[in-house]
């Protein structure tokens, strides 16, 4: 049994910092790094993408809404052909300056606001699925996209010969409906390293989370997601992979 432990980084911004990315990429084993759009800038991108490279982490290209202000948490309405071009060109400035530091992208990963739409929204889900697709042949091969169990993105990304990986969220709550309470709910971002480490475990052996109102949830999943911008996230990401560790579930990327 095993599982990929993911974690958004490089999501500070010129003179601000978010987040310790050096401490998490000596836990993680997959790093979703953002790539300017919602966080991330030129500097900040090679430095986490030469990082993860020491250390052998997956380097994923985390696309997001065009919003630096509400870090990509804010929903937008777009052409389709505009989302997929400039998913297509965030995706492009990663893999560029991952491979000048030794690397590639491996994968990608929606962010935020434009990750919990295009579950639901088959348009968006194409636009960000075709961006992939075309962008394939420059990577060398299909990137896999992480997306929910259950999302709109599977159905999609298949018809376009584009893989798809599913995670599960060990820091955050779940609807009976398998999809992530919005943050504005209280409770939404669970903190206590105890309880997502023992969420984290669940969902990977047995694979099924309980949601807000006590019922379980089906969650079957290749990876497990620990947000950087969590407070104490380095704990929580420790607390984690100790005990998925713990627990005999090998911790290893699926890249």
């Amino acid at each position: 049994m095993k599982i990929d432990l993911n974690a958004d980084l490089g999501e500070g911004f010129g003179v601000w910092s978010l987040g310790d990315d050096l401490a998490l990429l000596d836990i993680v084993t997959s790093a979703n790094v953002a790539c300017g759009f919602h966080a991330g800038d030129p500097l900040i991108i090679r430095r986490t993408c030469a990082a993860a490279v020491d250390r052998g982490v997956s380097i994923g290209a985390q696309v997001s809404y065009r919003d630096l202000a509400g870090f990509g948490r804010r929903e937008i309405d777009m052409d389709p052909e505009e989302l997929c071009s400039e998913v297509m060109y965030q995706i492009a400035a990663v893999d560029g300056i991952a491979r000048a530091m030794g690397g590639r992208v491996s994968y990608v990963k929606p962010h935020g606001a434009l990750y919990n739409r295009i579950c639901r929204d088959v348009v968006q889900a194409e636009a960000v699925v075709a961006a992939v697709a075309d962008y394939g042949p420059a990577a060398g091969g299909s990137l896999p996209v992480l997306t929910l169990p259950g999302s709109a993105v599977h159905p999609i990304a298949e018809r376009y010969g584009v893989p798809t990986v599913s995670e599960c969220f060990a820091d955050r709550a779940y609807t009976p409906a398998g999809t992530l309470l919005p943050r504005r709910e209280i409770g939404a971002v669970l903190h206590d390293p105890d309880e997502v480490a023992a969420r984290a475990v669940r969902m990977a052996r047995d694979g099924v989370v309980t949601a807000v109102d006590g019922t379980d949830v089906r969650v079957d999943a290749r990876s497990v997601c620990v947000h950087g911008d969590t407070p104490g996230a380095v704990a929580l990401a420790e607390a984690v992979r100790d005990a998925l560790v713990g627990a005999g579930v090998g911790v290893e990327s699926f890249a």
